[in-house]
């Protein structure tokens, strides 16, 4: 199937090189030409230094290796390294394709502190391309395919994001529809509030010891990472139990956080209900609508939302007897339930999708694609 593709280097296929940066600051707001950056455009400039579309590969920072395709006439910055090819038997559409699932550049990526890819790295890696008419055959291919799954992909999103909004608007209306014996009282005066400990990294191991405990910071709720942390356990004061309520202060203030036992970092809350009429479930779940979050994300400066003591001593809870708290509470796990159930199709249908795109890109560059893969797209949905 591939007897009549070539191969060559990148460096003699084509002209690799970083073109002049320019700062955010030298952007102009109503420039003409968009200025493109490592990870696609970041401002507009008065100025452009390509006039045509280019291919980019991000080569500095986290993204290092990201593909992107520069617009006409624009200002390229040297954080995307250009790729363009200098030989008529190479289609900077296919090239484009092959950087997206044909290239392994893992391989020409250097640094770990700040990952990059340099002109002498990526230069001397192989590539293989057939003659001009297949690749442009492969790219109609791929195109008509990857536009379908892009299609996929954004309904899927919308469905992923509408089931999210449909939980937030159950929770909202809990809440809102409140009916006779509800009572209003300040935070303050259910609960108590204590700041967490200031610890430094040093202090900070990844293994379990005795004499430490959990540390338990903002990532553990944001992104529940694998990175787990353990401390010097400094005593009673600064624990928090599976059951406790955790609101972070600073970052992303009042995003509610439980489930997790240790010693809390100093940029976080716990709150420790005093008026045991307020059932802790509940007490979690009002702190979770979308009105509160949004007046605690916005305490503080611009620069940095942060929370005090004031800002949540002074907010209004609003509650009714302790059975009906209760009843809420199973009310909104069922609505949380069916939104998770609806949540983990959709992730896995985004999931299927993006291994979709990979197995046919595979197929592209291993002279397998002989037509679109119909039966594929129709399996996944597309």
């Amino acid at each position: 199937m591939r007897d009549n593709w070539q191969s060559g280097r990148l460096g003699n296929l084509c002209n690799i090189y970083q073109p002049k940066t320019i700062s955010k600051k030298e952007c102009v707001p109503d420039g003409d030409f968009p200025v493109f950056g490592a990870n696609g455009i970041i401002g507009r400039y008065d100025k452009y230094n390509h006039e045509q579309p280019e291919l980019l590969i991000t080569c500095r920072g986290a993204t290092c290796g990201a593909v992107n395709v520069s617009k006409p006439k624009s200002w390229i910055n040297g954080n995307a390294m250009v790729v363009r090819p200098t030989t008529d038997n190479l289609s900077r559409d296919f090239l484009e394709y092959l950087f997206r699932g044909g290239i392994d550049l893992s391989t020409v990526i250097t640094g770990s502190a700040q990952p990059q890819i340099t002109r002498k790295s990526l230069s001397p890696v192989v590539i293989k391309f057939p003659p001009l008419p297949e690749q442009n055959r492969i790219v109609a291919i791929l195109d008509e395919a990857f536009a379908g799954i892009a299609t996929a992909v954004a309904n899927t999103e919308k469905n992923l994001a509408n089931a999210r909004e449909l939980f937030e608007s159950h929770l909202n209306a809990v809440f809102t529809q409140k009916g006779d014996g509800w009572v209003e009282k300040k935070f303050g005066e259910i609960a108590g509030f204590s700041q967490g400990k200031q610890v430094g990294l040093q202090e900070q191991t990844k293994a379990p010891m005795a004499g430490y405990a959990r540390f338990v910071r903002i990532v553990d709720y944001t992104q529940r990472t694998d990175d787990i942390r353990y401390v010097p356990d400094p005593g009673d004061k600064y624990h928090v139990t599976t059951d406790d309520i955790v609101m972070v202060r600073y970052g992303s203030p009042g995003l509610i956080g439980r489930g997790i036992a240790g010693v809390i970092a100093n940029n976080l809350f716990k709150i420790a209900i005093i008026d045991r009429s307020v059932y802790e479930d509940y007490l979690s779940l009002f702190l979770m609508q979308k009105p509160i979050q949004q007046y605690l994300s916005t305490r503080g400066s611009v620069t940095m939302p942060a929370l005090n003591f004031s800002h949540v001593r002074e907010l209004v809870i609003k509650f009714p007897e302790i059975s009906e708290q209760k009843k809420i509470v199973l009310l909104v796990d069922r609505y949380r339930i069916e939104t998770q159930r609806l949540e983990s199709i959709y992730q896995q249908k985004l999931d299927s999708l993006a291994e979709l795109k990979q197995s046919i890109l595979q197929k592209a560059f291993s002279g397998e694609l002989t037509k679109a893969p119909d039966r594929a797209l129709a399996e996944a949905g597309v």
